[in-house]
């Protein structure tokens, strides 16, 4: 189960932040497999949004191409690893606490923060795939929007009978090494729910590090494991 009530967790976030949390961990994975994208200007930085293009294809293939399950959760594991820069987003996320971590402490908490996304995306992907079998998802390319570190690509998500919905990918500046390092709903940032979640938490446990690692743990050990129900099985 993907999205387990807070309550479960030893040292739990609060509930109605872990929520959020859950939700926009959800969104990640909510990826376009071959929208089509509106015309762009070089000025806007085409490329960014020809990378959301590419990772939703690649998305798409994976889950439709033959084999077992685990195989598909290797290949989509090795996908997200590649094109989302999750070193880079867990030390914004621990933010002034990344310097207070000893180094053990620091690779403990990329480690979990990057159990816990790989579970939340792959058990989307998982359940989109299986609602859209009936309802399929269509997805659009929006304009990018260039800031000055980093690049906005906004997609508009469309499903028979549901309201649509903006979710905007965060790229960095890198043309030549593209990464996703933020995804945005509602105007809501992931990464800034977190760091404001886990720093709430610190700071009601004493700014324990490990006590922040050991709820995160927990957290784990509920959702890494495999998801039931991936592409052929």
């Amino acid at each position: 189960m993907l999205c387990r009530r807070s309550g479960q967790l030893p040292h739990r976030i609060e509930a109605s932040s872990l929520s959020r949390r859950k939700l926009l961990l959800c969104l990640a994975a909510l990826l376009p497999a071959a929208p089509a994208a509106r015309a762009v200007t070089q000025a806007d930085a085409p490329w960014a949004a020809s990378f959301i293009r590419m990772v939703g294809s690649e998305i798409a293939a994976i889950i439709a191409a033959p084999g077992p399950p685990e195989a598909h959760k290797a290949r989509l594991i090795g996908l997200i690893d590649r094109v989302v820069d999750v070193p880079g987003a867990a030390r914004f996320c621990l933010g002034r606490y990344w310097r207070q971590a000893s180094p053990q402490q620091q690779r403990d908490y990329v480690g979990l923060f990057r159990a816990v996304l790989m579970r939340a995306v792959l058990g989307r992907i998982n359940n989109d795939q299986q609602q859209n079998a009936t309802t399929p998802v269509q997805v659009q390319v929006e304009r990018p929007q260039p800031r000055p570190d980093s690049i906005y690509v906004p997609t508009l998500i469309q499903r028979r009978g549901i309201p649509s919905v903006t979710v905007t990918w965060v790229v960095n500046t890198d043309a030549n090494d593209p990464r996703i390092i933020d995804v945005m709903a509602a105007g809501v940032s992931l990464r800034i729910t977190i760091r404001a979640d886990e720093a709430a938490f610190l700071q009601r446990h004493g700014e324990n590090i490990d006590t922040l690692l050991q709820a995160l743990r927990a957290q784990a050990c509920d959702d890494c494991a495999p998801p039931s129900g991936l592409a052929g099985r």
